[in-house]
């Protein structure tokens, strides 16, 4: 195959791209939220505890690896740019043998994980029975959600857009269903929340494998002859995917630090602070994914400017990424500061959670404005896959966390935590733009 035709692409291909991709993103959280949401409406507050707890460990186990989804697509796109099947199809394949090989460790490790996390959290007894009945429950669906990363991510990179929101619209409505089937129908409590969890993930995977089948790079990989799975194994690609699926992990053990110290010095302030805060956190991962979704179209750019070595199509990307930033940042701080108390309110019935919430939220008005840019801008490093400066941005970040959380929490308690979290989501944005200037160099 030839390098692609590069077009550079105007703000309505861009939002083009980024509209669609936010509303696949933003499912993400809503597999979270949509738990939280059934579970708050229920009576006792450990319940809520329970499944914020769970949720934490598979945050930290799934976003550990991460990488999977990201790597995936910025491999992907850079394949398209440069016009070579075959390699599209590996930076598949690579991936996917990967992902199933940690998802089967997960499983044969879980009685050590789930020991080693809640010594780790130390929730409170009634917590931490819950959250083990939820992570017993969800484990078992560990190898098919991170296959289920890198085929969202394969067909991100291809910007096969309708595919991946209907995989992840699909995947929540099933969810939602089958949280009220088993919640409210049924009365499984939390147990009914995991498996409705697990059976939506197992779904989701199950539609993106049909989904990749039905591609069309796939289905002129099988027709050529030339076609070779050799190319799969090749030790050279294997060194990049490492080399940079190692810089991303540290940067989300960073960023899983950050959350597991802020779950833990929550579950430290009392179990209803603890759940106040998982329902501010939720609201925080929905405008975080908005982001997200801007920064996926970013990497498809970037990827496909690295593939086919264009620096205008870059430079264009770059332009785009820092005026939508700040677009997004703007909108979506106005929009909080206007539904902050409504959206509490679906979260639980619980009084006292809600009034502790509203006394904090105002904490998030902030977080658009400090985040954004290490959010898009993370994007673009990634589709560049030139990830050492995330890991390094995200080093100094938790860097400058830790002793502000030690000082400001025993000073200021709660609010001293949300500054602290503030704090955090600063440093990764400024850091992250310092390296900005030095992409263009990358593909000259």
């Amino acid at each position: 195959m030839s390098a692609a035709k590069i077009t550079l692409p105007s703000h309505r291909a861009y939002l083009a791209l980024a509209l669609p991709l936010t509303l696949s993103t933003i499912t993400t959280p809503l597999l979270g939220a949509a738990d939280t949401a059934i579970i708050g409406h229920l009576n006792h507050p450990a319940y809520l505890g329970g499944v914020a707890v769970g949720t934490l460990i598979f945050n930290t186990l799934y976003w550990l690896f991460g990488f999977l989804r990201v790597s995936t697509s910025a491999f992907t796109a850079q394949a398209v740019g440069a016009g070579d099947r075959e390699e599209g199809i590996a930076a598949l394949a690579r991936p996917a043998l990967l992902a199933l090989a940690i998802g089967l460790a997960f499983i044969a490790l879980q009685n050590p994980i789930l020991s080693a996390a809640l010594n780790l959290i130390d929730p409170a007894p009634g917590v931490a029975a819950q959250a083990a009945l939820y992570y017993e429950i969800r484990i078992w669906g560990a190898p098919l959600t991170l296959l289920n990363y890198v085929l969202i991510g394969w067909l991100m990179g291809l910007s096969r857009l309708k595919a991946t929101l209907c995989v992840q619209i699909a995947m929540n409505v099933a969810n939602i269903a089958l949280d009220v089937l088993f919640v409210r129908a049924l009365d499984w409590d939390v147990a009914g929340v995991a498996a409705a969890t697990l059976i939506a993930e197992g779904l989701a995977c199950a539609a993106g494998f049909v989904l990749v089948l039905r591609s069309r790079m796939w289905r002129q990989w099988r027709a050529d002859r030339s076609a070779r799975w050799k190319a799969w194994f090749r030790a050279s690609k294997w060194r990049s995917i490492v080399s940079a699926n190692g810089d991303l992990m540290i940067r989300t053990a960073c960023l899983l630090a950050m959350f597991n110290l802020f779950t833990s010095r929550s579950a430290g302030l009392g179990t209803e602070l603890l759940a106040a805060n998982a329902i501010l956190l939720q609201l925080h991962y929905i405008m975080a994914y908005f982001f997200d979704g801007f920064g996926n179209a970013s990497s498809i750019y970037a990827g496909q400017a690295r593939g086919a070595r264009s620096v205008p199509l870059l430079r264009r990307t770059l332009r785009l990424s820092w005026l939508w930033t700040a677009i997004v940042a703007v909108a979506l701080t106005i929009a909080y500061g206007l539904v902050k108390g409504p959206a509490i309110g679906l979260f639980t019935e619980h009084a006292g959670i809600q009034e502790l919430a509203a006394a904090y939220s105002g904490w998030l008005l902030g977080f658009p404005i400090s985040a954004g840019i290490g959010l898009v801008f993370y994007g673009v490093f990634t589709g560049m896959t030139e990830t050492r400066p995330i890991r390094n941005s995200m080093l100094i970040s938790l860097a400058l966390f830790l002793p502000a959380m030690f000082a400001l929490v025993p000073a200021y308690q709660n609010n001293g935590l949300w500054m602290s979290f503030l704090v955090f989501a600063l440093g990764r944005s400024v850091f992250l733009a310092l390296y900005v200037p030095r992409l263009c160099r990358k593909i000259k």
